[in-house]
């Protein structure tokens, strides 16, 4: 079966040689999505939690643009740049996902792209 790139102007453009996110065999792999934003491509200087609203809405993007939904969201991975911010980006993605129950997995990293202080991916189940 054959992949499919998805392209769409709701989620940051890629700032290197990947791809928003590739369906392959009924599964939509997105790339981590940061705090930039969409139309300008500039980097969000808000507080995490602020950035975690434009992580959640550019991941939202990808993931309608391959027709899907948060229900269909299998799997997550969260970065955060200070552990210290789970609670805070734990509160807003539970709000974005709604009933929603993905599996997760959260790590701290040293850095992320572009001084992010939070990065989020996901797989999904698409039809």
């Amino acid at each position: 079966m054959p992949t499919k790139h998805i392209q769409t102007p709701d989620a940051p453009a890629a700032i290197g040689p990947y791809s928003q996110g590739v369906v392959a065999n009924g599964f939509l792999f997105t790339a981590g999505q940061i705090a930039l934003d969409p139309a300008s491509g500039t980097m969000s200087t808000g507080d995490v939690a602020a950035q975690t609203e434009l992580v959640m809405r550019n991941l939202l993007g990808v993931i309608t643009a391959a027709g899907a939904t948060w229900g269909d969201v299998v799997k997550t991975n969260i970065y955060l740049h200070d552990m210290a911010h789970f609670a805070t980006v734990n509160e807003i993605y539970g709000r974005w996902i709604g009933e929603a129950r993905p599996a997760r997995a959260t790590v701290q990293v040293s850095g992320l792209p572009r001084g992010a202080l939070v990065e989020i991916d996901a797989v999904v189940v698409v039809k």
